[in-house]
């Protein structure tokens, strides 16, 4: 039997209304005390502060209905959500006539791709977890479902959407082992998962763990990763731009470290110099708004690096002996196109990892390092399938680049590989819209 949507909230009473006050109070107090250190980021840099004002509801006015009888609020936290609801965007918006799409995200980079990849659908930032401002933004968005991707849980918007009538569903939704245990120790103090009407999940194993948390079974659907959906296999078009400022020269092959953080950027450059300088490299940091922090240090370290806004200007000439800082938002997928090699970010230090699935759906051969738990699914299709290598640390960055750089039928079986892998997933976001139309949106 297919349970009805959660449209009220199932945990009423006083201790519970006074557990949520206590929590708007926390909020407010911490909003005063940092308030300096708000007011001096924000002067710092705008963005933040453009951020923080949306975030409290500024600029945010109701959002008109378009002529489709429902309105689906889809939420992505930042970049990488974002692009991984594209593909269940696009089947929404196939049936123009059912759905009007709004989408929400919560940092600047996220805003700045779902405009790009959305041009046409409203954007706007997701609220600070505060009731007050929650209701408003509710108000104005006007949403008949919620879908949150992957598992983006805040206790106060479950529970207005509840008192609002506003079934809410989590969309490849996943939960990594550090979470899982998180959410054990607080589900007695602060209930949320029984808000939540519908829970479309990647695996097996993500379902028991929402079931292990009181999630009422039936509520439970597993729907694959709808991520793999929104790669095209097979290799892009860089265009004829980016070959030239980013392409080698001779027999060079080219290195993309993408979506790298602190401190991969530096180790990338201490491989690349302990190789020799042999290949183009290309580093892609996940927050370009790091650009000028990374081009005075890592310069001062290693010599000149170039960057992309200024090659692009014309202010220097494209120098394949030297390695490039990519300062721009939106072009790691054409970016990826052009290397021999990549390596995928936020797994050398404790960050979780990024998406590898999006240079092996290019046919790119992929390293990454041993913290990958929050892409572990994708790692491990890519390591079954012999798509990839993973270092244990850092050093043994340099000897799997000069490995794999010298044994191009190794690079040509992985990306082989990896194709395969990707192509294989497919066909999740058309199981994860039927789960929804059924139990979301036919009431």
């Amino acid at each position: 039997m297919i349970p009805e949507p959660i449209r009220a909230d199932p945990n009423p009473g006083f201790m519970r209304a006074l557990l949520h006050a206590l929590y708007d109070l926390a909020w407010i107090v911490a909003a005063i005390l940092g308030l300096p250190w708000l007011l001096w980021r924000s002067l710092r840099d705008k963005g933040f502060g453009r951020m923080v004002l949306e975030r409290a509801g500024f600029g945010l006015a109701p959002i008109p209905r378009g002529q489709a009888p429902t309105r689906i609020l889809v939420h992505g936290v930042s970049v990488g959500e974002v692009k991984g609801a594209s593909p269940l965007v696009r089947a929404l918006l196939e049936h123009e006539s059912e759905f009007d799409v709004v989408i929400s995200t919560t940092t600047n980079t996220g805003m700045e791709v779902a405009r790009q990849i959305f041009p046409k659908l409203k954007v706007v930032r997701f609220p600070a977890d505060i009731s007050a401002l929650v209701r408003r933004f509710l108000r104005c968005v006007q949403a008949d479902c919620i879908v949150l991707l992957e598992l983006e849980i805040w206790p106060n918007f479950l529970r207005e959407a509840g008192r609002a009538g506003i079934p809410v569903a989590v969309v490849n939704g996943r939960i990594t082992t550090r979470s899982y245990s998180q959410y054990r120790f607080f589900r007695q103090t602060m209930p949320q998962f029984n808000r939540i009407s519908l829970y479309c999940v990647q695996r097996d194993q993500y379902a028991a763990r929402f079931r292990a948390l009181q999630v009422e079974a039936s509520r439970v659907v597993v729907t694959g990763n709808i991520k793999a959906d929104g790669l095209e296999v097979g290799s892009v078009d860089p265009g004829p731009e980016l070959r030239r400022l980013l392409g080698p020269a001779n027999d060079q092959k080219v290195v993309v470290f993408g979506s790298t953080h602190e401190p991969e950027e530096r180790l990338a450059l201490e491989a690349w110099a302990g190789s020799g300088r042999s290949y183009r490299l290309v580093l892609v940091p996940r927050h370009p708004n790091r650009a000028n922090e990374l081009m005075r240090s890592l310069s001062a370290e290693f010599g000149p690096l170039q960057r992309m806004t200024s090659l692009r200007a014309g202010e220097t000439e494209p120098n394949p002996d030297l390695p490039v800082l990519i300062d721009t938002i939106g072009e790691l997928e054409a970016i990826y196109a052009l290397a021999d090699l990549v390596f995928v970010g936020g797994s050398l230090l404790e960050h979780g990892g990024q998406n590898m699935l999006e240079p092996a759906a290019q046919g790119r051969p992929v390293i990454f390092g041993p913290h990958i738990d929050n892409f572990r699914d994708e790692a491990g299709l890519l390591l079954a399938a012999g798509a990839c290598q993973q270092i244990k640390g850092a050093g043994e960055l340099q000897a799997s680049i000069e490995g794999l750089i010298k044994n191009e039928a190794l690079r040509a079986e992985m990306s082989r590989a990896g194709l395969g892998a990707v192509e294989a997933q497919k066909g999740a976001t058309a199981q994860t819209l039927a789960a929804l139309r059924e139990r979301c949106l036919a009431r």
